[in-house]
């Protein structure tokens, strides 16, 4: 009996305040009461800057509570401990210590490789001298001039280190004319720099660079080539394979092309070369509007 009547009390309270809630307020006179006191939102860009403001780091911990504004204090003092050493130096002792293993380490391997290098070349072995002081003033002397020489030649080598190949060369036993004429012919091959067409059957290695005018391009034997045709400079003439998966530029007859990185092949004795998606082509003379 209780239970029914505190239920029923339950919806009855429910009712009249939905009652309540649904009548308007009316004044003395039987009119309405309108609430003219206008509410004041923020807008987007509002609330955008007060975030911001509230995360910069020069803000101030408005509407913090004591304890909130102690524990962010508290916080950014544990973390300018954390970056500041105690003892006020770049580096801890321990990272001194392991830097100073980790380039001991370093030198030791280097030595090691150098040592086992020597026995080829014996110009690399730690132990051995710079060839340039076992020459003598007259050849020491002819060595820097002509490295100088060669220097306005090789675009890329500094007259010191050329002056270190040619010593090494002539220390052996070989006249300065010699040095000079191998000396030019290996930096002239060097990889990565562009070579004669004549050289490419001297070279050792598998990528090299040329550069000449396309003489000739005929019709491809198969779908996979692009491309194929001659290329010549001043020294000779070879076959250049431009293969279809190369994504590589089309070439005109009678252009100036320099292809860096193409393949070097052989085939019945003789050399070309191909361009393969590895390989860049430039065309020094294209779109040369001035010359037009």
């Amino acid at each position: 009996m209780s239970s029914q009547n505190a239920i029923g009390q339950v919806v009855s309270v429910d009712e009249q305040g939905f009652e309540q809630a649904s009548e308007p307020d009316v004044d003395a006179d039987g009119f309405e009461v309108v609430d003219e006191t206008p509410q004041f939102r923020p807008t987007v860009a509002q609330e955008i800057q007060a975030k911001v403001d509230a995360n910069h780091p020069d803000a101030r911990p408005y509407g913090l509570t004591l304890e909130a504004e102690e524990k962010l204090e508290a916080r950014e003092l544990e973390i300018e401990r954390t970056y500041r050493r105690f003892d006020k130096r770049q580096q801890s002792s321990r990272e001194a210590s392991t830097r100073k293993a980790a380039e001991q380490g370093s030198r030791e391997r280097r030595r090691v490789f150098q040592a086992r290098r020597g026995c080829v070349d014996r110009w690399t072995h730690p132990d051995e001298p710079d060839p340039r002081e076992v020459l003598s003033r007259a050849e020491l002397a002819s060595v820097n001039e002509q490295a100088r020489r060669l220097e306005r030649k090789l675009d890329g080598w500094t007259s010191a280190s050329i002056s270190r190949k040619l010593a090494e060369r002539v220390a052996e036993g070989r006249s300065v004319t010699s040095a000079v004429i191998g000396v030019h012919e290996e930096l002239q091959r060097a990889p990565g720099r562009v070579i004669p067409i004549a050289a490419l059957k001297e070279v050792r290695r598998r990528e090299v660079s040329i550069e000449g005018h396309v003489t000739q391009l005929w019709d491809a034997s198969s779908s996979a080539i692009q491309q194929v045709g001659l290329i010549e400079d001043a020294t000779g003439r070879t076959k250049v394979t431009i293969w279809q998966k190369s994504d590589q530029p089309w070439i005109r007859e009678g252009e100036r092309v320099r292809i860096h990185g193409a393949a070097r092949n052989w085939y019945e004795g003789r050399v070309s070369v191909a361009v393969t998606g590895w390989s860049t082509v430039h065309f020094p003379e294209r779109g040369r509007w001035w010359e037009a």
